[in-house]
């Protein structure tokens, strides 16, 4: 199983991952980020994954580079953020008190 959930808040975007973030599902985040105007603040949340082979770790690199700050809440989530040097940030840093959720489940 695979999903993704996208909160947009003023501060925002945070995307939220779980399950397996391997090959398409990670090229399917990827364009869900790109689609429009790429975020100033995106936070992504990999709390929730189960396992990420080299396309999740790929795609994760990509979005720590265009700016991108993670939420690791258990062991399995934080081991790709220290292996991959990704920034960490809190849960609910930033978010605003407007916000219109949309989900996409692959």
């Amino acid at each position: 199983m695979f999903r993704i959930e996208i909160v947009e808040a003023l501060g925002g975007i945070t995307m939220t991952i779980e399950g397996r973030f391997v090959s398409h599902f990670a090229e399917t985040a990827k364009q869900l980020i790109v689609r429009g105007k790429i975020p100033t603040e995106l936070t992504v949340d990999i709390s929730d994954i189960t396992y990420v082979d080299s396309a999740g770790e790929t795609a994760l690199t990509w979005m720590r580079l265009i700016g991108a700050k993670f939420v690791a809440e258990t062991s399995y989530s934080l081991h790709p953020c220290k292996r991959l040097h990704l920034p960490l940030t809190s849960k609910h840093a930033g978010l605003g008190s407007t916000f219109v959720s949309s989900g996409a489940q692959v």
